[in-house]
């Protein structure tokens, strides 16, 4: 790709992009959201149309106007938001727009399941391939993805964010399977915020700034600090902040909570659980990708309804989470793990979707004050940094972190008591992380407990007072967030006997 330009209205996305990649090469493209990383492989599979520049494959140039040319091209796309549909299943989803035909030219289901399992067995999942898409995890969404990404024997493969809802085990999956790439001359461009698994995986890499090239560099050779200040323009001295000591009363305690099975089925819910959350303080929920992390905060925020049992307190007062309302209403916020799907309206306005939850609390009487909501919206593109060309600009034009931000800025208008959180960094850059690194420190020590799960060990270690980890939907340990290890909490989160901690 060379000199690649494109604009949005008044918007200079792309300023002229070169990018180089090899046969059996893994080329890592790095930056900030916003950088232009999405929008210059929206061009290269032929979702954007650029305003210039050129692109050669194999050193013959293309013109890739629709995703059926990139797709003819040998050009596959693992997308960070999954470009699956929901409502089929797992076999119609991996062979949507290419169903293979009987001499009848009718569907041939035989052997769509045929290859469908072929497909999951080579990737080392195992999955019903009737399953229908929506009963499945997050991060098995995303295996099917790459399944599906991997049996087009594409020449160029773009994985953005492949291992962003992956568990450790299907990230030693998608690894395992790089090499059989590398040797059948595919190039892959891997786009990914985490630096550790860049420098296992990648050869090369490309850093964008501001819609331009920052530098090039191989992988083996530089520091993860250089790349760093490549990416953001600056040193990040520190990314996670200083915390101060949580205050003695508890904010949140929950006593044999327990969630009936869902009847679609295909979840691990909570069972038996005891847990405390302190004002002011920041814990963790890890555990290996079904564990029931979700689940948890799910039945927290309401989402259970009547299936829950046992009973919660939030400051010493019993409370009854039967619905999101009640959630609210008691002082609970909630930031769920896929912002796109469960947190925001797309169509909407940054405006709008911040003001969203908060509307009673803005309004007088039942009438809504423009000028209110108003300077609340400022207020929050303001305190939370938000990067966006208008408050009335669509939040589905802004990049992951800033949409991100958006999710936070609507919860945190209520000055809610206890703020719940599902993989609050996922697919945001290093940047966008410490800033909201920064912004849970600052909520804690004012007072604001935190319930935050992540599939990222380093980030809990970082930031959390206490990491409760669960193992089949139960708590099986809680550790001092100052002294627990990786391998401590891989350990618990993995061993079948496993002593209860309970940390201080």
């Amino acid at each position: 790709m060379r000199g690649i330009v494109k604009h949005f209205g008044g918007v200079h996305a792309l300023r002229g992009v070169d990018l180089t990649v090899g046969a059996g090469e893994v080329h890592a493209l790095l930056g900030e959201n916003g950088a232009g990383k999405s929008t210059l492989m929206n061009v290269l599979s032929g979702v954007v149309r650029p305003d210039g520049g050129a692109i050669e494959i194999a050193g013959e140039p293309v013109e890739l106007s629709t995703p059926a040319d990139a797709q003819s091209a040998g050009i596959a796309m693992i997308h960070q938001e999954l470009d699956l549909v929901p409502q089929s299943t797992v076999t119609e989803n991996l062979f949507l727009g290419r169903e293979p035909r009987t001499r009848l030219r009718t569907l041939d289901r035989a052997a769509m399941r045929r290859h469908a399992r072929e497909l999951l067995d080579d990737i080392g999942i195992e999955l019903s391939p009737s399953r229908t898409l929506s009963s499945l995890r997050v991060g098995e969404q995303q295996m099917v993805a790459i399944a599906k990404a991997l049996s087009l024997e594409a020449r160029i493969l773009v994985m953005d964010e492949p291992t962003s809802a992956l568990s450790d085990s299907e990230v030693e999956r998608l690894f395992a399977i790089i090499p059989r790439l590398r040797r059948r001359g595919v190039g892959v461009v891997f786009i990914s915020h985490r630096m550790d698994e860049i420098a296992v995986v990648a050869d090369r890499g490309t850093v964008m700034r501001d819609g331009g090239n920052a530098g090039t560099f191989v992988v083996a050779e530089t520091a993860p600090a250089d790349v760093i200040r490549m990416m953001v323009g600056q040193p990040i001295e520190q990314l996670f902040p200083d915390r101060e000591p949580p205050r003695d009363d508890v904010r949140l305690a929950v006593r044999g909570l327990s969630v009936a099975e869902h009847p679609g089925g295909g979840r691990t819910e909570p069972r038996d659980v005891d847990l405390e959350v302190r004002a002011g303080e920041v814990v963790g929920l890890a555990g290996l990708l079904g564990a029931g992390r979700t689940e948890l905060l799910d039945a927290l925020f309401g989402l259970a309804g009547h299936r829950m049992a046992g009973t919660v307190e939030l400051d010493g007062v019993p409370v009854r989470l039967a619905s999101p309302r009640d959630a609210i209403s008691a002082g609970v916020g909630y930031v769920p793990e896929d912002r796109r799907v469960s947190g925001l309206v797309m169509m909407e306005s940054v405006a709008a979707n911040i003001v969203l939850s908060a509307l009673p609390a803005l309004a007088r009487a039942g009438w809504r004050r423009a000028a209110r909501e108003r300077s609340a919206v400022a207020s929050s593109i303001r305190d939370l940094h938000i990067k966006t060309a208008s408050a009335e600009s669509a939040v589905g034009t802004l990049s992951g972190g800033n949409q991100q931000k958006v999710v936070f800025a609507r919860h945190l208008l209520r000055e809610p008591r206890l703020l719940l959180l599902d993989d609050p960094t996922r697919g945001v850059d290093i940047g966008a992380k410490s800033e909201i690194y920064r912004l849970l420190a600052r909520l804690a020590a004012g007072g604001m407990a935190v319930l935050v799960a992540s599939s990222e060990l380093p980030e809990l270690l970082g930031i959390c007072d206490r990491i409760a980890v669960l193992r089949g939907g139960r708590i099986v340990t809680v550790l001092d967030g100052g002294s627990a290890t990786q391998e401590a909490i891989l350990a618990a989160a993995s061993l079948e006997q496993h002593p209860t901690v309970e940390a201080r």
